[in-house]
């Protein structure tokens, strides 16, 4: 089996390198490459390993012909063209809580900066002044932390501000009263904490909703005197506001380790009294360089050799633990998605994804994905379990994951049942021995198959001979039949035929078939 070939293009701990290697993959270093040189390179490689140089745009991507995953050694992935990665079927991981500690303490060291005016009191002192009654600082006991983003990194500071006997009052959408409580933080809306925080510092992505979060018009509701601190993404504060603010003395002070654009050569901010800046360090010690540069490649590694999916922003989490268990089920699924997807007629408007049994105890998102990918198969040759879903919303088509507790005639089962302008249409599979896909149901007619290679279905009407005509039409164009599996409504009435055969049907046999007596449907199937 050949192993997964791994690129990692830039700098980051050996470590990364030998966890690959030990892991099954083989794996190139080869850092500092122009876009154009990268592009020529990429298309034999599986995985990308990268931190926050490299740029993963629409034109890398489209050079990556084989590549499945991306991963990224930290938390911030604005270097990656996610939507269109997902388009292409390639996963994105990142490593969000390697660096979190760190982060963390970056910007309780600012708050503490900010606070005390250490870096204009360093520099003037060293330059031989003894400024001592130029910088009244303030305490930190008993100020009002506003936290904005209360995630990984925000409730690590929160932790630390409490230690400091700080108040916290937190604002994020995500934030759930009883995780406030357990955080030891006061939920807010975010004007309640604009008006009352002493100190605000953010730790939330930057996304449409968050971006020039403190906007103007949001920092002029601030609490006069207040400090900013900014550890998390630029482009969360507007950078100009924030410079009059200073200058009117409304903001005290302000410490920004990222900015809206970087690398930061020039800002309104450079040059403002009471304003700190450091140069993207949040993220920068030791411990946390090799912590992501581990985590990226045990998870690219376990994704390439096991199928295990952790951190991905693109798609659901999967553990190498139960990615064995979930394998068998998406083999089903996505076998009836592409049944489903080759028989039904007119147009699809929603697909409907039951589990019954055990597949009901299993995750449900890898299992849509699969199905949604064997639908989607019928309209591109690209697609995988990343981008079908993506390719299905991009067709308006309505997408319902129901999960049934009572098990029913099967030990377990996956229904799949999509809505035309025909009607419904639905099919149903099982296990057998628990690994072995099983068609059992076909638009609402027991019928047991496996889903394999080149089949034959017909819909036909039930009676005397027909197997008989069909066996014979078959053997004339030496077509050999390998497995035969028949059911009906009842006697007499509409019966379903579903065959193997050794080699693609040929459009005479199509013809010939449907001029059979007593033949409604008929259709070449392959799996």
């Amino acid at each position: 089996m050949t192993k997964p070939k791994v690129l990692i293009s830039d700098k980051m701990d050996p470590n990364a390198a030998r966890i690959f290697e030990e892991r099954g993959c083989d794996v190139d270093v080869i850092t500092g490459e122009t876009p154009e040189e990268l592009a020529a390179r990429i298309g034999e490689y599986d995985g990308l390993a990268i931190r926050s140089s490299t740029k993963v745009t629409p034109a890398i991507l489209d050079a990556a012909t084989n590549l499945k995953v991306i991963g990224r050694a930290g938390i911030g992935v604005d270097n990656v063209d996610i939507p269109y990665a997902s388009g292409r079927g390639v996963v994105v991981m990142n490593t969000p809580f390697g660096n979190s500690i760190t982060t963390a303490e970056h910007a309780i060291a600012l708050i503490f900066a900010v606070a005390r005016q250490i870096p204009a009191a360093d520099k003037r002192t060293q330059a031989g002044e003894w400024p001592k009654s130029d910088f009244m600082g303030v305490e930190l006991t008993g100020k009002t932390l506003g936290l904005i983003g209360a995630g990984n990194i925000g409730s690590i500071v929160a932790s630390r501000a409490l230690g400091l006997k700080m108040k916290v009052v937190a604002f994020d959408p995500f934030l759930t009263e009883d995780r406030a409580v357990e955080l030891g933080v006061e939920k807010a809306d975010l004007d309640t904490l604009l008006s009352r925080a002493d100190f605000i510092t953010l730790h939330t992505p930057l996304t449409d909703q968050t971006r020039n979060i403190l906007s103007r018009e949001n920092l002029a509701k601030t609490k006069p005197g207040v400090r900013i601190v900014n550890c998390a993404r630029g482009g969360l504060i507007d950078e100009e506001a924030l410079k009059d603010m200073l200058d009117s003395g409304h903001v005290a002070g302000a410490a920004l380790d990222v900015f809206a654009t970087e690398p930061a050569k020039e800002s309104p901010l450079f040059g403002t009294p009471n304003f700190i800046s450091t140069p993207h360090l949040g993220a920068s010690t030791t411990e946390a360089q090799v912590n992501v540069a581990l985590q990226v490649a045990e998870q690219m590694a376990d994704y390439l050799v096991n199928g295990g999916v952790t951190n991905a922003l693109n798609m659901p989490s999967l553990s190498a633990e139960e990615a064995p268990k979930l394998k068998p089920y998406m083999g089903l699924a996505e076998k009836l998605g592409s049944l489903v997807g080759q028989l039904a007629h007119g147009n699809l408007t929603q697909i409907s994804i039951e589990r019954e049994g055990a597949a009901a105890d299993l995750s449900g998102k890898p299992i849509e994905g699969a199905v949604l990918a064997g639908l989607m198969k019928q309209y591109s040759d690209t697609v995988n379990m990343v981008n079908a879903p993506y390719l299905a919303k991009e067709r308006g088509l309505d997408v319902r994951s129901v999960r049934h507790e009572k098990e029913g005639a099967y030990n377990t089962l996956i229904r799949v049942t999509v809505a035309t302008d025909a009607g419904d249409r639905s099919v149903a599979g099982t296990l057998f021995g628990n690994d072995n896909p099983r068609l059992v149901e076909m638009f609402g007619i027991g019928i047991e198959a496996e889903l394999a290679g080149n089949m034959l279905y017909i819909v036909n009407e039930d009676a005397p001979g027909f197997i008989g005509r069909i066996g014979t039409l078959l053997g004339e164009h030496g077509i050999n039949i390998g497995t035969f599996n028949l059911g009906r409504r009842d006697a007499g009435g509409e019966a379903v035929l579903l065959l193997s055969v050794d080699q693609p049907i040929p459009d005479a046999v199509i013809k010939d078939a449907c001029a059979l007596e007593g033949v409604k449907v008929v259709k070449a199937l392959e799996f």
